[in-house]
């Protein structure tokens, strides 16, 4: 897939836990791994809006396109 999730990126920069983001954004547990492991097919705007103001970021230092060959 050619858009990567660096979440666990993010996280490890802001040294915050994935339970601890799962408290402060609102997400379950299960729903905030599976965007964090890549696997989602889908992310909604309220969903990155939320997670950018707790990891004081940018959409774009979350999701990143790379082609493939």
């Amino acid at each position: 897939m050619p858009i990567i999730v660096n979440l666990d990126v993010m996280m490890a920069k802001r040294k915050m836990s994935l339970n601890e983001l799962s408290d402060k954004v609102g997400l379950t547990l299960s729903n905030l791994s599976i965007l964090k492991t890549g696997k989602a097919k889908a992310v909604r705007f309220s969903t990155l809006e939320a997670i950018c103001q707790v990891l004081e970021c940018q959409p774009g230092d979350i999701l990143e396109f790379v082609e493939e060959d």
